[in-house]
């Protein structure tokens, strides 16, 4: 199972954002395990970036990125999934790019916590406590 994580998932996790930081994390726990194979959308560690650098020291925001480079593999954003994104039907261009880096990169779901922001996309979705029990079965 190759899954592309949202965004919000991983920042619940390197937040510790409670609720969600709990099922967000067995999500990473699969890929720490091997049990899923985990992609991250280029933009989205540069959206990592700069939100981690407004609440902690640079030096300590990179190496949580550098850590995530380590468990993850990224998803390239490239023309032709710009071009894609454009043409979707999807709403929000950031989740249209996202949509299209996890078609591109051969993902089999998106894990997200907004779902139905990805209601118009092309690829499969599933919030974190959908992906575990699919993981589990």
């Amino acid at each position: 199972m190759k899954a592309l994580l949202d965004t919000n998932v991983v920042l619940d996790v390197l937040l510790d954002r409670k609720p969600h930081s709990v099922e967000s994390a067995e999500v990473f726990r699969f890929i720490e395990q091997g049990q899923a194979e985990g992609l991250l959308c280029a933009t989205t560690i540069t959206t990592l970036d700069y939100l981690l650098s407004q609440c902690m020291k640079r030096n300590e925001s990179r190496k949580l990125l550098s850590q995530l480079l380590k468990l993850f593999e990224v998803a390239s954003v490239n023309r032709a999934v710009i071009e894609d994104a454009l043409a979707s039907r999807m709403d929000d261009f950031e989740d249209a790019v996202l949509d299209h880096a996890a078609l591109n990169s051969g993902a089999d779901v998106i894990v997200t916590r907004n779902s139905k922001d990805f209601s118009r996309g092309k690829s499969n979705v599933m919030d974190p406590r959908q992906f575990i029990v699919l993981m589990k079965d």
